[in-house]
């Protein structure tokens, strides 16, 4: 189908038998080469008709004869491009690329025209000086592997975590750029197997992390982390790397405590939620106290917690959640202080007795 289904024609070359004919509907782009320069302009102007409406039968064009094998050009699924001067600025990416890596280009945000490449399955945009990316990255559906490593990056999106990429992204680089804290949104993720996070700034790493159920390996090394999340210990890992964090030493025997009695009425609103197992959504719930329940913190006894609990440190041994476990330290540790919470003084005494029991 032609009619009204022509987005452009590209025939800057046509003097050297060379043209591109871009449909709309199938999204693909018709490369034509090594043609007869005046069967060529004639075909075109046919096109041109008939994607108006008007009728082409009048123009001579010459029958179809089969293309040999050797003259016809495959559509093109991967380039790579690893200095500057190769870049290309006037002419537009291949729309058949399935993967793209355009490294060391001193590029300093992500170019509109890769954003169109719908089929891209690996983009690899590493050793470049990116500060931000747009929320239409989450457009590329089929997008497996992204490599943002060594960039300029001090935030990665909540929306991109929200987009398509939650189905389809396996693979994520962000080392050493400039991050501070990941969203909570990272754990919707879930399609996620590698995740590397190596040579940033990270305070903390999101508190519901052991939703991604099928994450197998994970590199946080050289951090500012003080402590795990609670919700690291749900993780099923492979190989784990934390080597050069700031870890605090654990201490169960001083607890921060922020109880706050009475509780308030969220308070009681997100533990009777947990408690009775009743399905939350925003349409249910008010849609703050579906934000409060993303975030909460879960005690021991399974009852959630907001604001009010007693929060403590313990170790962990990282074999308990990874197979591989790179050293903590250069002592030969392989253990780190996880958070750990309490929704009432009565739960906190009841670990206390059994930790001081096991430590004689």
């Amino acid at each position: 189908q032609v009619q009204q289904n022509v987005e452009r024609l590209f025939t800057r070359f046509v003097e050297e038998g060379k043209a591109t004919v871009r449909l709309r509907e199938p999204a693909v782009d018709l490369c034509l080469s090594k043609a007869n320069v005046i069967n060529l302009k004639t075909f075109l102007s046919a096109v041109r008709l008939a994607h108006q409406g008007n009728d082409s039968g009048v123009l001579p064009l010459s029958p179809l004869v089969p293309a040999k094998n050797s003259d016809v050009e495959k559509p093109k699924t991967k380039m790579i491009i690893t200095s500057r001067r190769d870049y290309p600025l006037t002419k537009s990416f291949p729309f058949s690329l399935e993967h793209l890596q355009t490294s060391y280009c001193k590029l300093a945000r992500i170019d509109s025209r890769v954003l169109c490449l719908k089929k891209l399955r690996k983009l690899d945009l590493s050793h470049n000086h990116i500060k931000q990316l747009p929320a239409t990255l989450g457009d590329l559906v089929c997008l497996q592997e992204l490599d943002l490593h060594d960039n300029h990056l001090e935030a990665f999106s909540g929306a991109l975590c929200s987009s398509g990429l939650q189905k389809s992204l396996q693979f994520l680089d962000l080392s050493q750029n400039q991050l501070q804290a990941l969203p909570l949104e990272l754990c919707q993720l879930r399609a996620l197997v590698r995740l590397r996070l190596d040579d940033n700034a990270l305070l903390r790493l999101p508190c519901r992390i052991g939703q991604l159920r099928r994450l197998r390996f994970l590199s946080a090394a050289r951090n500012k982390l003080p402590f795990l999340p609670s919700d690291f210990r749900n993780l099923s890992l492979e190989n784990l790397d934390l080597f050069g964090n700031p870890f605090e030493q654990p201490n169960p025997l001083v607890p921060n405590i922020q109880l706050k009695i009475p509780l308030s009425l969220l308070e009681c609103a997100a533990r009777a939620t947990v408690n009775h197992r009743i399905p939350y959504g925003c349409p249910l719930l008010p849609s703050h106290l579906c934000h409060d329940l993303e975030v909460a913190k879960t005690c021991g006894c399974g009852s959630a917690c907001l604001s009010s609990f007693i929060q403590i440190t313990v170790t962990m041994n990282l074999h308990h959640v990874a197979h591989t476990v790179v050293l903590v330290d250069n002592m030969g540790g392989t253990e780190a202080p996880v958070l750990c919470y309490f929704c009432s003084l009565g739960c906190y005494s009841q670990f206390l007795d059994r930790h001081l029991q096991s430590n004689g």
